[in-house]
């Protein structure tokens, strides 16, 4: 079976040494691009399965680089930030980053957001949408038959609990911001709306969390949205 391919898009020597060093004792072949010209460029020459994506590049600004991979790739991409505004974090997962992870990280969770990000993106490839069944830990979603169970205990659900749900579970181990779950459900993204949806996953919590004041399932991303675990 052939290795993961990492492209790290870092100009940092320091945190580019890391990083690889890291994921290397972990089997992941690490390909290095130091600017946003020469990582587009080893995007296009080497197809990585996955990019890490520094903002602050010498040359041009990651939030551009990721505008041009999206425009030609949906590789899983995850941003590696020092800045760490939540407007900034939004604009990011809504321009196509699969995940970020701000500096300084350990190397645990740079690993753990690296195999949810090409889960994710694998059980895309099976074609997500025909996705029947999902199970985490003990809750479990039958997609075919609309049913939620917590520990093979049934639990009933509204309609807008319930769409809250599917899109987040269609989607763990991914960030869905509170402005895409409002265009999901209502098509329109307004401040009310917004705090609707964070009612539902309220009340969610309270349904499928043993305690909902530490969820085991639904995770918040502060000022951003939400998440499935999936692992």
């Amino acid at each position: 079976m052939s290795s993961t391919v990492v492209l790290i898009i870092e100009d940092d020597r320091t945190i580019m040494k890391f990083i690889s060093i890291s994921l290397r004792a972990k089997q992941y072949v690490c390909v290095g691009a130091s600017t946003g010209h020469t990582g587009l460029t080893a995007l296009t020459a080497g197809r990585p399965d996955i990019v890490l994506l520094d903002l602050g590049l010498p040359d041009m600004d990651g939030t551009i680089v990721l505008r041009e991979i999206r425009a030609v790739s949906q590789v899983p991409v995850i941003v590696v930030t020092a800045r760490g505004q939540e407007n900034e974090k939004v604009k990011l997962l809504d321009e196509g980053a699969d995940d970020y992870i701000c500096k300084p990280f350990s190397v645990i969770e740079l690993l753990a957001r690296i195999r949810v990000a090409l889960r994710h993106s694998q059980t895309q490839n099976t074609d997500k949408e025909k996705l029947s069944k999902l199970i985490v830990h003990e809750l479990e979603m039958d997609f075919d038959k609309h049913r939620v169970a917590v520990a093979n205990e049934e639990v009933h659900l509204t309609p807008n609990e319930y769409h809250i749900l599917e899109l987040l579970a269609r989607n763990a181990g991914k960030v869905l911001t509170y402005s895409l779950l409002s265009q999901k459900i209502w098509g329109v993204t307004m401040d009310k709306d917004i705090n609707s949806i964070r009612v539902f996953v309220t009340g969610l919590r309270h349904k499928i969390e043993k305690d909902p004041s530490h969820p085991r399932y639904i995770k918040t991303e502060v000022g951003v949205g939400y998440r499935l675990a999936d692992e």
